[in-house]
């Protein structure tokens, strides 16, 4: 349920054109559906902004299939994140207007979120190098889902600090930046030193032993000595996204014009 369709049927219940009994049964799955394997909420968008995004791991292609429908169904659009090549291929032949992404392992189906209303600039979307692009990309195709414009930008970490500072310019443009960096994690905490912007940073499971699939780039990016980093998990650009599209849409409060309250 979005606000848009939730404010038609109210609206359709006060011209006389519904009887608020059919109003209620077409509620009546809220605040969640129920599937038997899964409790889909159905609320979150009203509450959240968003509607809940499906994640593909550890899902049978039948389950993807049901919960993807019932989301589309719901919203007019569903995300899912972390959906390997061939369940991708289930559903974009049973979902309308299926995209798939197979760098980011996200899959888009129905119509994009319209841009926030209050958003101050693009999101810039970092990967400080070419192994880090899946997180980037996840972030990034997530993020112009949520109708965020995005620039990205990639390998520019910093082994070689001249693409940093080539790039500086362009993301002091940015409303909020994304960084995606595994190995040492340092090019959050450099790029943070360099623009005004919040800069949401994405520890990636790039790196050799030591680097502990992505922990010692999380220790790092929580250790930035430059102020206004923030911290996702592990690879979790969709996460970043999330957290860039609230920052965009100033906490939300633009999300549901005439549902807020005063």
């Amino acid at each position: 349920m979005t606000p848009e369709r939730l404010r038609e049927l109210l609206a359709a219940v006060s011209r006389g054109e519904m009887t608020p009994e059919a109003a209620a049964e077409r509620l009546a799955d809220l605040p969640y559906a129920d599937l038997g394997f899964a409790r889909i909420d159905l609320h979150r968008e009203l509450r959240n902004g968003l509607p809940e995004a499906v994640y593909a791991e550890g899902k049978t292609e039948a389950e993807l299939v049901a919960i993807a429908r019932r989301l589309l169904d719901a919203h007019g659009r569903v995300l899912v994140t972390r959906v390997a090549e061939a369940p991708a291929a289930v559903l974009a032949a049973v979902l309308p207007d299926a995209v798939y992404h197979p760098r980011s392992l996200v899959l888009t189906a129905g119509e994009r979120h319209a841009a926030p209303e209050t958003a101050a600039g693009p999101v810039a979307v970092v990967a400080a190098g070419t192994a880090d692009l899946a997180a980037a990309e996840e972030a990034a195709v997530c993020a112009e889902w949520f109708g965020l414009p995005v620039e990205r930008h990639a390998d520019i970490g910093i082994a070689g600090l001249q693409r940093l500072l080539a790039a500086a310019a362009a993301l002091r443009r940015a409303g909020v930046v994304i960084v995606a960096a595994g190995m040492d994690g340092a090019l959050p905490a450099a790029v943070a030193g360099l623009v005004a912007a919040p800069v949401i940073a994405v520890p990636t499971s790039t790196g050799y032993g030591a680097a502990f699939g992505g922990l010692a780039a999380l220790l790092t990016m929580l250790n930035a000595c430059a102020p206004g980093v923030a911290v996702v998990n592990v690879d979790n650009g969709f996460g970043a996204a999330v957290v860039a599209w609230r920052i965009a849409a100033g906490g939300g409060r633009s999300r549901t014009p005439g549902l807020e309250s005063e």
